[in-house]
């Protein structure tokens, strides 16, 4: 196995994701596993439940290079999940999503590449195609970084991935539908026709060691993923939990929202290769001397259609139970206990 006694590096790993790779990784023979991050009760909490000496923690923030340097010295891999992730607050405090989605970015990286780290994966999301909130943006932008560096990251290998949603992680749709089912609350929905990517946080953790494992510097990875409309969704959930006739009221978009989220552009679909369940995206490594940022065009572009949550593979109500049932939150949900989303 390449982890095989080898160092790697979660930023922000004290979230879903960094819990999933821990579940997933512990029991291997990976030498250890690092958690960056800046919340001391969270980092003590995982501390407790797994009690494991291959985990080390360091306090810490991606905005801070010095306490990023601090954590990479001696790693050999880097996911890099640090970020600003919530839409609202992203949307208050655009600047506050910079510094850590764009300028922490810049500080995983460099101290990566000047400690000769091996490989980096950057996570990314659906928000960063065509973005409309500062979220997105700031996404975007961080895709943007990654890219930029892995030009003259001497042999450390960049790569970025780019999901949906991880269904049932908190401050998420499934949760509050619970919620209000449980305490006897009209469902609200946004708009019925909104459809979004169903994905889970094992798919999450696949895509990453999928990209690990087959990226080139540069290269963005995306797994195929079905959708569902919040519609369907919903009369999902109140079927699950016995609830089949419980009133749903629609009210309308939200700031920042749109109707169904892109997962590749129309100008990156245009280069991406399919690899069966995932695309990989290139980068464009030619520099500003070349023609086609000036006198020439791409006809493949303009022929091509982006992958988004509308013309992907669409779950029924069957079909979006089955996934539901994959999550251990649900279940424990339609057994009667209680449960907490993912962090």
């Amino acid at each position: 196995m390449v982890f095989k006694g080898k160092t790697l590096l979660i930023t922000g790993g004290t979230g879903s994701f960094g819990n999933a790779v821990l579940r997933r990784f512990l029991d291997s023979d990976v030498g250890e596993i690092r958690i960056l991050s800046r919340d001391e009760k969270k980092q003590d909490d995982m501390r407790k439940r797994y009690d494991n000496p291959k985990i080390k923690f360091y306090i810490g923030d991606v905005r801070d290079y010095q306490s990023v340097l601090n954590a990479v010295r001696g790693a050999d891999f880097i996911f890099h999940a640090a970020a600003l992730k919530q839409v609202p607050s992203c949307e208050f405090h655009p600047l506050e999503a910079v510094k850590t989605n764009v300028l922490g970015t810049e500080n995983v990286l460099e101290a990566a590449i000047s400690t000769g780290v091996q490989r980096v994966i950057c996570l990314s999301t659906d928000k960063a195609v065509y973005p409309i909130n500062a979220m997105g943006i700031s996404k975007a932008m961080m895709e943007k970084v990654a890219v930029a560096k892995s030009r003259s990251a001497n042999d450390t290998v960049i790569c970025a991935t780019r999901y949906g949603n991880v269904m049932a992680s908190r401050g998420s749709v499934i949760p509050l539908f619970v919620d209000q089912i449980r305490a006897g609350k009209e469902i609200t929905i946004t708009d019925p026709n909104m459809t979004r990517f169903m994905m889970t946080l094992d798919d999450a953790v696949d895509l990453v060691l999928y990209a690990f494992e087959h990226g080139n510097p540069g290269d963005i990875f995306v797994q195929k993923a079905p959708a569902a409309t919040i519609e369907t969704l919903a009369y999902a959930l109140t079927d699950l939990l016995k609830q089949p006739e419980h009133k749903v009221h629609e009210i309308g978009t939200r700031h920042g929202e749109k109707l169904f989220e892109v997962l590749l552009s129309r100008e990156e679909m245009a280069a991406a290769a399919d690899l069966g369940d995932y695309f990989r995206v290139p980068p464009d490594l030619r520099d500003l001397n070349y023609g086609k940022f000036v006198e020439e065009g791409e006809r493949k572009i303009s022929e091509a259609v982006d992958y988004n949550s509308h013309n992907t593979t669409r779950l029924d109500k069957a079909g979006m139970q089955e996934l539901l049932m994959k999550l251990d939150f649900v279940q424990a949900i339609v057994r009667g206990e209680n449960a907490e989303p993912q962090d």
